[in-house]
């Protein structure tokens, strides 16, 4: 692969997590403002973990682009060089967990385009992005089956896995395998119609329609079935009332006051429109 398209790739990636921290104010969510409903982390935090996670962009690419076989296999490599990003990761936050979701799907994607650029180029248009999604789909068919089949008998479960084992909800994986559809179908056609707007208030809102769709698991993990759907309703609110953008910055403002309340930070649909703005960049869309 030649090496300005690496390059290009990997600052693309780590600009995709930029933006999104970035982005403010952002309900329960730390950005430049405030830390949201974080006591153990800041943007400061942030910038660290995305830096220590920008070399790994690369290796996932290449894991990619030089992989030949069944995409399963390229899974199995991928997931290998995500776990020794994340340890990269909270070494440098000092084992403070910021992207591990965002590093999950990062893999996944980067890895996927590798593959696909065996045969295409740069930039994509909308229609290589869903084919991209599409590799990762067959990549993780079977990943919710193997990953939760003896969940029942572990006795330390990550937070995908108690929320799997409480509520039946299978997170990033089950988007991971069902090839993200709420990204593909809704969240970046949406941000296509939105081009015209600034970046800011153009990537805001797709983090409120995020909110209004996804199984977030951040928010059931700190507040419950009841807390997420509070949530969603309230995000599919504003939605559909289509605020004009003062109103919307200033229900922004608000809605992060009740987050912070309420102890909830929807950081599944922040991972998610970071996946977004990484498609987006690869489509030069912004």
């Amino acid at each position: 692969m030649d090496k300005a398209v690496v390059t290009k790739i990997s600052d693309c990636s780590q600009k995709a997590l930029f933006y999104e921290l970035s982005l403010s104010p952002k309900p329960g969510l730390v950005d430049r403002f405030n830390n949201g409903s974080h006591q153990d982390m800041n943007f400061f935090t942030f910038i660290d973990s995305i830096i220590a996670l920008t070399p790994s962009f690369t290796a996932y690419l290449l894991a990619g682009y030089q992989h030949a076989g069944p995409l399963p296999a390229l899974f199995l490599q991928l997931r290998r060089l995500g776990q020794v990003a994340e340890k990269e990761m909270l070494t440098a936050t000092k084992g403070i967990n910021t992207h591990k979701g965002a590093n999950f799907s990062f893999a996944l994607y980067l890895g996927a385009v590798g593959f696909y650029l065996q045969d295409h180029a740069l930039p994509f248009t909308p229609q290589d992005t869903t084919a991209i999604f599409r590799l990762v789909q067959e990549m993780t068919a079977d990943l919710v089956a193997q990953d939760f089949k003896d969940v029942a008998q572990k006795t330390n479960l990550s937070y995908g896995e108690k929320i799997y084992v409480q509520y039946q909800f299978t997170g990033v994986r089950g988007e991971a395998a069902s090839g993200y559809p709420l990204l593909t179908k809704n969240l970046l056609p949406y941000l296509r119609q939105l081009r015209s707007l600034p970046q800011e208030e153009r990537f805001l809102r797709g983090l409120v329609l995020a909110m209004s769709l996804l199984e977030d698991g951040n928010l059931l993990h700190r507040g419950g079935f009841d807390a997420w759907q509070e949530v969603q309703a309230e995000a599919k609110k504003v939605v559909g009332q289509d605020l004009g953008t003062a109103a919307f910055f200033a229900w922004l403002k608000a809605y992060d006051a009740t987050l912070q309340a309420r102890n909830l930070s929807p950081g599944g649909s922040a991972d998610l429109l970071s996946l977004g703005i990484l498609c987006l960049a690869l489509e030069e869309a912004i």
